[in-house]
């Protein structure tokens, strides 16, 4: 069996990280399990984790006032879920949903938080990777813009 340390240390979002980080958060870290069809957070509630998703997926969506729920994205294995636990107010702005069987260790937006305040260099390091994380989505939501409003060119 293996400890929430060797799961932490085999996700691509830890790769390279320091030893001595990794031990550190490990005690934010819990290994969760999704059924297709659970939500695993709704828009506007506290966002109080974030999930490296191990298997399965999870699709996000918004609700939109004329068109109900909008399906924006659906993430993986090997992908990140969530940052809104960094950014004040700390509310999900989307809803999260298992669309299949799916593990994830769930970290604590809070302890994380807590443990940044302690190690700076930590909170640096995380920082810098959730920032790649957010430029990658948003130019994936570019993308996706461009080609629901017929601007992208072939």
């Amino acid at each position: 069996m293996k400890t929430i340390k060797d799961l932490l240390l085999e996700h691509p979002f830890f790769k390279d990280l320091e030893p001595k980080h990794i031990k550190f958060i490990v005690s934010c870290g819990k290994n969760v399990h999704f059924k297709k069809g659970d939500q695993v957070f709704r828009e506007g509630e506290e966002a109080d984790f974030f999930y490296l998703i191990r298997s399965g997926k999870i699709a996000l969506d918004i609700h939109g006032v004329a068109r109900g729920r909008i399906r924006i994205q659906t993430l993986e294995q090997g992908e990140i879920l969530g940052w809104s636990w960094l950014i004040p107010p700390h509310k999900w702005n989307f809803t999260g949903t298992a669309v299949e069987e799916t593990s994830v260790i769930a970290l604590d937006g809070k302890c994380l938080r807590g443990k940044c305040e302690e190690d700076h260099e930590l909170g640096y390091k995380l920082l810098k990777r959730f920032s790649t994380v957010l430029a990658k989505r948003l130019a994936w939501t570019r993308m996706q813009l461009l080609d629901v409003y017929g601007l992208h060119k072939s």
